[in-house]
């Protein structure tokens, strides 16, 4: 049944805007910034081969992420390329999400650097969220030295929309008798769910306005893009979104990449580069005592376009070897692809994932050879480090970036 705009907005919210979507800017670029004096003000670009992050003095230049280095420095040739710093950049998450939690017990990660925050029962002793956003945002400009974004608003989608549209630095909220004045002019790609071949189908049929989008009705959008797609895109135009702020969710999915650059690789050195994510991965997993359904690879190929597959397994596991037989599998299928188009990122997720004591003992029920090997490999890890045991193969070549990530 169609709701009008009138009513689109009034369900399962609560009545004042008091989510926060906090997000800081540029996070690694201004980690170095901050602990870097020299490259205060000038543009920034973090990483090697790829571009993990960039200034908004880069930006301002076309710089974008994952853009190849090579054309990151014909956009912007007096940039100050930087290696990427994955503990620093872990430490100051770690040191903001404190300053989240002291601020309220409602808080979910969104990755190291955003976080939703509920503040709807601090109204009596922290005053109203629009107070609390600029406490927020200067604890962290002192405490922890970086520049963030907040976003207020009843709802999550719109809290986090505030915040992008406030950057760089900067402080919006959406009041409840003015979303939808604040949401219709901004163009569609603000929506959650219409990435780059989405947008194209809009803006093919002229509708380049979430406005446009919210009075074309479900279902001529359903019958342009799926009955899914339709019914979220156009629950989100009427700024409908009943989610709350959940605390102590586990992840639904992890994954590691590989980025190649742009010289041939052979197939034996992007199976090895495969074998290094899918160790990483099976450790990440039994360290966080969880299994997994479904094994995905991801390409990106050189001319910057993306492929992935997946493989779902009949059995949840946590094992190296199946993670890696079954993404060895799905390489094998995608090796013309790579032949013709060239690779510059590999990359491994896993899905469907849950928690280990659920999962369903099979026959035979002894103590399996591999479960060994992995234990005592994940016990040398942990005590000496990530690096300190490494397949043969991958000697002097390193095993790549490990992002940091939320704790699971």
């Amino acid at each position: 049944m169609f709701v009008s705009g009138s009513d689109a907005g009034s369900r399962d919210r609560p009545e004042r805007a008091a989510i926060l979507h906090a997000d800081l800017d540029s996070f690694y670029a201004s980690v170095e910034q901050r602990d870097n004096p020299r490259l205060r003000g000038r543009p920034v670009i973090v990483g090697g081969g790829v571009v993990l992050a960039a200034s908004y003095e880069a930006k301002a230049f076309g710089v974008r992420t994952p853009m190849n280095a090579r054309q990151a420095l014909r956009l912007c040739p007096h940039a100050i390329v930087v290696p990427p710093r994955m503990a620093a950049y872990s430490q100051a998450s770690k040191a903001v999400f404190e300053i989240f939690r002291d601020t309220t017990p409602e808080v979910e990660g969104l990755s190291i650097d955003e976080a939703f925050l509920d503040v709807s029962g601090l109204w009596r002793i922290a005053g109203s969220p629009m107070d609390i956003a600029r406490d927020l945002r200067a604890r962290v400009r002192v405490e922890v030295g970086l520049p963030i974004s907040v976003g207020v608003a009843r709802t999550k989608f719109l809290a986090k929309v505030a915040s992008a549209v406030s950057k760089p630095d900067g402080l919006l909220e959406v009041p409840p008798d003015g979303e939808l004045e604040f949401l219709h002019p901004l163009p569609v790609e603000r929506l959650w769910g219409v990435g780059e071949v989405t947008a194209r189908e809009l803006h093919e049929r002229g509708i380049t306005k979430v406005g446009q989008l919210a009075e074309l009705g479900e279902g001529p959008l359903a019958a342009a893009l799926g009955p899914a797609a339709g019914r979220h895109l156009h629950a989100l135009s009427w700024a409908r979104d009943p989610r709350r702020v959940e605390t102590g969710r586990r992840r639904r999915s992890i994954g590691a990449q590989r980025a190649l650059g742009r010289r041939d690789r052979t197939d034996d050195e992007i199976e090895t580069y495969l074998h290094g994510l899918a160790d990483r991965l099976g450790h990440r997993l039994r360290r966080a005592r969880r299994v997994c359904r479904t094994v995905v690879l991801r390409l990106r190929f050189d001319d910057f376009g993306r492929a992935t597959r997946s493989h779902t397994l009949p059995e949840a596991t946590d094992r190296s070897a199946v993670i890696l037989d079954a993404a060895r599998t799905l390489l094998a299928t995608a090796r013309p692809l790579i032949h013709e188009r060239g690779l510059t990122l590999i990359g491994v997720a896993l899905t469907n994932l849950d928690d280990a004591d659920t999962m369903q003992l099979s026959l035979p029920l002894e103590h399996r050879a591999e479960s060994t090997l992995d234990s005592t490999l994940d016990a040398l890890r942990d005590r000496f480090g990530s690096g300190a045991v490494t397949r043969a193969a991958l000697l002097h070549r390193g095993e790549g970036l490990s992002v940091p990530m939320l704790p699971d």
